[in-house]
């Protein structure tokens, strides 16, 4: 992003729609990290020798006994294993895409039991001579004990093996299996996609494991602590290539296996280990590598068409100096000999950190500059720089258990803000970390149905409750806690599983030896607070007594807090402030309630929480924030550009949060016809968008309208592309459109369109191939006024044929930010809740996306006794996912009924009196 004045996509819609007349519609994609889809069907098969593992999940285990309890034993080690894969990528006689596969793990004892545990899900397994689903055989001249029985439970995922004998503590043993897979089409563990190259489909078989899904693909130790080192094999078709985690380093040409003609691939064993960060890929992609003078083999993958049209070149240019920056910011050297990335057509989250094979949607690797917008390569570097920070973050150090997966992501997701900015320097991407992250996380972590970020690790068991993590608070609350170099302190204790605690002791050594840093407590003490518990403080500053007080910020105050903490939601907040534009240093709030003589003024204007650096929102006096506008109306520039953005948040959240009145939230807005600035008018337009999705269906919009018009025309240095005829320009000259204002031409021509051009439109997306340009017709087709075709979108965004798995939440989520789709879209929702839920469940992330876009407009009381039922009937129902989001969809829609009810009669007002 260059520096200066930015029309970000929000704005952008805001803006054109005004000025068009056109519907107001703002959508933004997530970043989202999230596990995909389990099936919960039995997979019956034919045959005295194939038993199927597959089953549903239920949500408590039925005894006390080892295999019913979702944990592994701590009796057992793996060291390593030996897997072979065989996919095919063509169907067999009952039409099904599957894959066979050998593996032996080798494990050490180090408590005695009778008893192996191993994870195994959807495979079917072939019996041995003794009629069990595994061979277990002793090493180092070891004798192995027999196996009694073997069977599955389905419940917990497990392989369970009984045996006649006990294992010997520090002896080790091979256990051995043979098995078969679908190779589905679900996005998780071994998965299909499928591509269209020169009218011909090919097939991909590729991988998504995080985090619960490599047992789908072999039997395997399935928890993060239980690393190990893989040995793997893929025999596939000739004319495809096979990676994986390490360089192959066999390649046998085509020979005959079992009666089929393949290639065999062997690859360089893994460095140790979590089961989720394996990854294969068997494909007809071709690579652009980097030079052979570099230290780091990097090659970028994908569709042929797409790598022979560049559009992999910025992310080879990018990846080299990205790898330097973070070997240099962690003190560590790379790890591996080769960094693959890999573009693929399906594939449900933005990315994954597979260890030397990361893996990508296309959008997130791909950028083309003829089609893409800033924002597009804004998010392909941002990605990638997530993702290589975890090479070192992630995955040479990793959390214990899932219940700390915000050590991961949280430190992933602030570091590549720091390695995105050393790229690409003059787009001041750091900056943006507050709005794009900070606020993002005050938004959840203002419910009553937020969670804490790190919770104890019975909290987190199931595999749907290890979904459920992959949220907004763990990768985004996290950021405010990154102001020192915490990776770089954690990795030098060389701990390859850890849990929080060992960073606050490595934090706590830093401190103790550095005697210029001056804390009021313990790192222990103040860290905690703000991990065990949830939320963050609202800090209220009284300048005319000096007085600073405390409380835990709510968007919907009267909600109960049923959630006790042992830190009765009080927090050790570090106040930076600064007076009539002195920096006054930092003092610490440790109690509900303090004075602070310095900050009793009634002369100076004072601002707490510079540049952001704090996860609180502040509050003042009124003669303050008088003050405050006064500056900001007559010299913005003294205020950092990060507070101004802040100081427009944190008083439209304090009026949803009924702390201040409304005009005085709106009346910060009033200074931005002089406001060149991105981020304060991106703040601005993320807050008036609330008011759009509350007002857009009364008589408030009209006046809303006109009022934000007035201030966009006021700025001078605005200039927008506005075509006079939207129906020759999207027939005649498309491709004409500049990159940036696709999205907006794209929809306001289909919103003043018919049939004609939402079918050209159509088109247009099914033969696009590339990913950018597609997935801005995606929300452009969701922009049509007529009823009738929203329902027929929504009708194909279910159907796999027409819209890819993988895009199916933000098309139905389009849908419903048209005010005319948003009500079609919740009838569909609910008659086809059962369907959705049982072929498009990719995790938490699904059914938080899907809840959140659906119910975000609702502000009657009758939408909410229909949220209430829709959430009893899914209760009752044999398909109950998506629970917490709906609760918390709950709550947002009572805070947005008592809002309405409270500010509706202001805010006409107030417009009214700004049009006189």
């Amino acid at each position: 992003m260059g520096k200066g004045f930015y029309i970000s996509k929000p704005l952008g819609f805001v803006l054109f729609g005004l000025g068009a007349g056109a519907v107001l519609t703002i959508f933004a994609l997530s970043v989202v990290y999230a596990q995909e889809k389990r099936k919960n069907e039995v997979n019956a098969r034919d045959g005295t020798r194939i038993v199927t593992t597959a089953a549903p999940h239920r949500t408590s285990a039925p005894s006390n006994e080892a295999w019913d309890k979702y944990r592994l034993p701590d009796a057992l080690l793996p060291e390593y294993y030996n897997v072979t894969l065989w996919p095919r990528l063509v169907p067999d006689e009952q039409g099904m895409y599957i894959f066979t596969g050998k593996s032996g793990v080798v494990f050490t004892c180090v408590k005695e039991t009778n008893l192996i545990l191993i994870h195994s899900n959807e495979l079917n397994f072939t019996l041995t001579s003794e009629m069990h689903h595994a061979k277990l055989t002793g090493l180092g001249g070891t004798s192995a004990p027999a196996i009694l029985k073997t069977w599955f439970q389905t419940q917990t995922q497990f392989m369970v093996i009984q045996l006649k004998g006990k294992l010997q503590v520090g002896k080790s043993y091979w256990l051995y299996t043979e098995f078969r897979g679908e190779l589905s089409d679900n996005l998780g563990g071994f998965y299909r996609s499928e591509y269209t190259e020169n009218d011909v489909k090919k097939v991909v078989a590729t991988t998504q494991m995080q985090p619960t899904a490599a047992r789908n693909a072999f039997p395997c130790f399935d928890e993060p602590s239980m690393k190990a080192v893989f040995h793997l094999t893929l025999l596939h078709p000739p004319g495809t290539v096979a990676l994986s985690n390490g360089m192959d380093f066999i390649e046998v040409f085509p020979k005959l296996y079992n009666g089929s003609l393949d290639c065999l691939t062997r690859f360089e064993p893994t460095e140790k280990m979590s089961t989720y960060l394996l990854a294969f890929v068997v494909s007809e992609f071709t690579n652009i590598r980097s030079p052979p003078e570099a230290n780091i083999l990097i090659r970028i993958w994908g569709r042929r068409e797409a790598i022979e049209s560049c559009q992999g070149d910025y992310a080879l240019n990018v990846t080299f100096p990205i790898l330097k920056y973070l070997e240099n910011y962690y003190n560590t050297t790379y790890p591996l000999s080769k960094s693959d990335q890999i573009a693929l057509p399906d594939f449900a989250a933005g990315a994954m950190e597979n260890w030397g094979l990361v893996t990508y949607r296309e959008l997130s690797l791909f950028y083309d500059p003829k089609v893409s917008s800033n924002e597009d390569k804004e998010w392909v570097v941002t990605v990638i720089t997530h993702e290589l920070a975890h090479m070192w973050f992630g995955n040479l150090v990793t959390m214990r258990w899932w219940n700390d997966l915000w050590l991961n992501e949280g430190f992933a997701s602030y570091v590549s803000y720091l390695a995105a900015d050393y790229v690409e320097p003059t787009w001041n991407i750091k900056d943006l970390m507050v709005q794009q992250q900070v606020q993002r996380a005050f938004g959840v972590d203002a419910l009553v149905s937020s969670h804490p970020l790190s919770s104890r690790e019975d909290e987190v068991i199931t595999p749907d409750q290890i979904d459920q993590l992959f949220d907004t608070i763990t990768y985004s609350k996290v950021f405010i806690m990154c102001q020192k170099q915490l990776e770089i302190t954690l990795l030098s204790s060389v701990v390859f599983n850890t849990v929080y605690t060992d960073l606050w002791k490595k934090l706590q050594e830093v401190v103790d030896a550095d005697s210029s840093i001056q804390l009021p407590a313990s790192i222990n003490q103040i860290m905690n607070g703000w991990i065990l518990q949830m939320g963050f403080p609202v800090v209220t500053i009284d300048t005319r007594t000096g007085s600073i007080t405390q409380q835990h910020f709510l968007i919907h105050p009267e909600a109960v807090v049923d959630k006790p903490s042992d830190y009765n939601y009080e927090w050790f907040v570090p106040i930076t402030w600064m007076k009539s534009g002195s920096n006054m240093g930092q003092h610490w709030l440790l109690t509900k309630t303090a004075s602070y003589e310095p900050m009793k003024t009634d002369t100076d204007w004072l601002l707490a929480n510079l540049n952001v650096t704090g996860y609180y929102r502040v509050n003042y006096d009124p003669q303050n924030w008088e003050r405050l506008l006064t500056q900001l109306n007559s010299d913005h520039s003294v205020i950092p550009v990060l507070n101004r953005g802040q100081i427009i948040d944190d008083a439209f959240n304090l009026v949803r949060a009924e702390i201040i009145n409304i005009t005085l939230a709106l009346r910060t807005t009033k200074y931005l016809y002089e406001e060149k600035e991105y981020i304060p008018w991106e703040s601005a337009i993320r807050n008036l968008e609330y008011f759009f999705l509350m007002f857009d269906r009364t008589e408030v919009y009209g006046p809303l309208q006109v009022c934000l018009l007035h201030i966009i025309i006021q700025l001078k240095a605005f200039r927008i592309f506005l075509p006079a005829h939207f129906r020759s320009f999207w027939f005649g000259s498309v491709q004409l459109i500049p990159p940036n204002l696709k999205v907006t031409v794209y929809c306001n021509a289909i919103a003043a369109g018919g049939v004609e051009e939402w079918d050209f439109g159509w088109q247009m997306f099914k033969n696009s191939t590339i990913a950018a340009e597609a997935e801005k017709l995606l929300y452009g087709l969701s922009c049509t006024k007529e009823p009738w075709l929203l329902n027929r979108y929504l009708e194909y965004s279910i159907d796999p044929n027409l819209i890819r798995k993988q895009d199916v939440t933000y098309a139905i989520v389009y849908i419903a930010g048209n005010v005319i789709g948003q009500p079609l879209v919740w009838d569909f929702i609910r008659a086809n809740w059962e369907h959705i839920t049982k072929d498009f469940d990719d995790g938490s992330f699904f059914f938080g996306r899907l809840i959140k876009g659906i119910t975000k407009k609702f502000s009657t009381e009758f939408e909410l006794q229909q949220l209430q039922r829709f959430k009893e009937d899914i209760a009752a129902s044999s398909f109950s996912f998506g629970m917490q989001a709906i609760e918390r969809a709950i709550e947002q829609t009572k805070a947005n009924i008592k809002w309405i009810s409270e500010n509706k009669a202001q805010v006409m007002n107030w417009l009214i009196e700004q049009s006189d």
